[in-house]
């Protein structure tokens, strides 16, 4: 069964729409009547997306608070919901961590989702509108993954700014919440997951013994900017198949 929504009338800015769960998330929401302002700094992959699912497309890099000010300042649209799905990784140890990895982690994942969803509230507040928010976090706010210090920190702080936004934009009827899910398989993790070395131990931890696909993510995520979850607020949703339940 596929979960279906009416977003007719709606506004949405989805960061991160260029690939993977953003992408799908555009799609559906496009499928769904809403009027999607599509977010990322892939220029080609934004055309074709433009061209297939019909949003517009806005080249923005969450990285730099310049370019978000520059980018979200030229819309002339408040809007009643935003997919903060905008992310970056960098593997390496621990004690190998770089303070420049670490900031940039930080700066695309944590930093750059409370600026963007900064930009949003206003307008929503302004224009006394109510709304949704909705953050792509993961399974590793949750958890501790080896190799995965930078990131790991980021996706905490990321649930820890839904909470804070949460408590204050609830008194303008504004929602938000974090969505966590598991491995997810876009084209790039299929190939970053393909060997069975590193593939099978991380099955076995999954209760469903399986990954998750984009759009198993994307429902979700389209279940939270909706009115069925009007009084859904400040949670982090696992979307693992059971991990973070061990």
């Amino acid at each position: 069964m596929n979960m279906t929504f009416d977003f007719s009338g709606r506004s949405i800015l989805v960061t991160g729409a260029s690939s993977g769960i953003g992408r799908t998330t555009v799609e559906l929401l496009c499928a769904s009547g809403a009027q999607v302002v599509a977010a990322a700094r892939n220029v080609g992959e934004l055309a074709r997306l433009a061209e297939e699912a019909g949003c517009e497309p806005l080249v923005l890099d969450v990285g730099n608070e310049h370019a978000i000010d520059e980018a979200l300042g030229s819309l002339d649209v408040v809007f009643d919901g935003l997919v903060n799905c905008a992310g970056t990784t960098v593997l390496e140890r621990a004690i190998d961590t770089t303070a420049a990895s670490f900031d940039n982690v930080m700066n695309v994942n944590a930093r750059g989702a409370a600026l963007v969803a900064r930009h949003v509230a206003r307008g929503m507040i302004g224009a006394r509108r109510a709304g949704s928010i909705v953050n792509v976090s993961s399974q590793a706010a949750l958890v501790g993954l080896e190799d995965h210090l930078s990131y790991c920190a980021s996706k905490a702080a990321m649930d820890a700014i839904t909470r804070v936004l949460c408590v204050e934009l609830g008194g303008h009827g504004i929602r938000v919440n974090s969505v966590n899910p598991t491995v997810t398989l876009t084209p790039m993790a299929v190939k970053a997951w393909s060997e069975p070395f590193k593939r099978d131990p991380a099955l076995q931890a999954i209760p469903l013994k399986r990954f998750a696909e984009p759009r198993e993510v994307a429902e979700p995520i389209l279940f939270l900017l909706s009115d069925a979850a009007s009084m859904i607020s400040g949670v982090a949703l696992p979307i693992d198949g059971g991990y973070t339940a061990r």
